[in-house]
């Protein structure tokens, strides 16, 4: 189960080498906006040499490509996809399109390599006509597990000031939500940038959760465990679900319709996120 996914800049060796301590469900490798034009090549390589010789575990590996409209992004492609990474960001997609043409050229560096497991793609959506072609993009490709919404540039498209509470992008993220659930796919919130507001960092995840994301990225390894903890299901949570179901399976098994529990009727919505709770802890392991 991806919680929480941290952004780290390609070019940083440092922080390459330390990634999978850093408590994240998966790690971003950034070569796009956290690389300077002048740096491309040599985060690309460093990147590059990074999955090859270390081993990060159980640590999701996702790499932040170039957009197509750059000199840059048939390069990265080129130099990762033979390393098999479980996932590529594309970022500023904008419509089916965009992803038509990463998915093929990816196909044609997977055949070159004799690579029989297809790469997945999480979709950045971080304009304004992203947003507005979100279930086009969720739905344009079996590869496309997830989206995921990049507020900076999204406020800098829409020509208003990104603020921590966020209600310049509260139409956006739900847009995205329903776009993802639509396609059967996974959604993503944009990393919350104040990395000395802990409180602030908190109550953004938990919100972002209340409207049905799956999880959350960050910008600092001090954000990771306050994302983990907000979508992590809670052990009450876990009791009640365990509920749920056994009330469920009895009431199956004496032949009964109608049942509550504490008082409240239990409809399929509640079986439904009963039954999501205890998957999500089952994913999870020892966590909780």
């Amino acid at each position: 189960m991806r919680r929480s996914m941290l952004f780290m800049p390609g070019n940083n060796a440092g922080m390459l080498l330390n990634a999978d301590t850093l408590g994240a469900d998966s790690i971003i490798f950034d070569l796009e906006d956290a690389v300077s034009p002048a740096e491309k090549d040599s985060a690309r390589i460093l990147v590059r040499n990074a999955m090859k010789y270390l081993n990060y575990g159980n640590c999701e590996i996702i790499i932040r490509i170039n957009s197509i409209d750059t000199n840059f992004w048939k390069a990265d492609l080129d130099e990762i996809i033979p390393l098999r990474p479980q996932m590529i960001m594309p970022p500023k997609v904008c419509s089916h399109k965009d992803i038509e043409v990463v998915v093929d050229y990816i196909k044609k560096v997977e055949k070159k390599h004799g690579i029989d497991t297809p790469v997945s793609i999480i979709a950045l959506i971080e304009t304004a006509l992203g947003v507005e072609n979100a279930y086009e993009i969720a739905a344009s490709s079996e590869r496309v597990k997830a989206i995921f919404l990049g507020a900076e540039d999204l406020t800098a498209d829409l020509r208003c000031k990104r603020t921590k509470k966020g209600d310049e992008i509260f139409y956006s993220r739900e847009r995205l939500v329903i776009a993802a659930r639509a396609a059967g796919i996974d959604a993503y919130d944009t990393p919350f940038t104040d990395v000395e507001d802990e409180e602030g960092l908190k109550k953004d995840a938990e919100f972002a959760k209340s409207l049905g994301f799956t999880g959350k990225a960050a910008i600092s390894p001090r954000h990771v465990m306050a994302i983990n903890e907000v979508f992590s299901p809670t052990v009450e949570e876990i009791e009640y679900a365990k509920e749920v179901m056994d009330i469920i399976r009895i009431a199956k098994e004496q032949g009964k319709g109608a049942i509550s529990l504490r008082g409240k009727m239990i409809d399929a919505p509640i079986v439904e996120r009963a039954r999501q709770t205890l998957e999500a802890a089952k994913a999870l392991g020892g966590v909780l």
